[in-house]
């Protein structure tokens, strides 16, 4: 690994002190996505939405259920459960 400079240190730092918070609004808009998508598009944003919850260590009984029912109205229940832990 390369050394850094400070400065590059210092966002680095803060990128990983807000890890939960960016992949959490990430999870935000793919959520408001998901219910405008049709098609393919749809499909490759619940590839996304599974890696985001994986990413935020959601329960993996949980990321499975919502896969397996692919229902948009299920993931504003889980954001704000997300958003309630942070």
């Amino acid at each position: 690994m390369p050394d850094y400079t400070p400065y590059q240190r210092k966002i680095i730092e803060r990128y990983y002190r807000n890890y939960d918070a960016i992949k959490t609004q990430k999870l935000a808009e793919l959520v408001t996505e998901v219910y405008l998508a049709e098609g393919k598009a749809r499909e490759r944003l619940w590839t996304r939405i599974e890696k985001t919850l994986q990413d935020l260590e959601f329960p993996a009984t949980r990321i499975t259920h919502l896969m397996e029912k692919r229902d948009p109205a299920l993931l504003p229940g889980i954001l704000r459960e997300i958003q309630g832990q942070s």
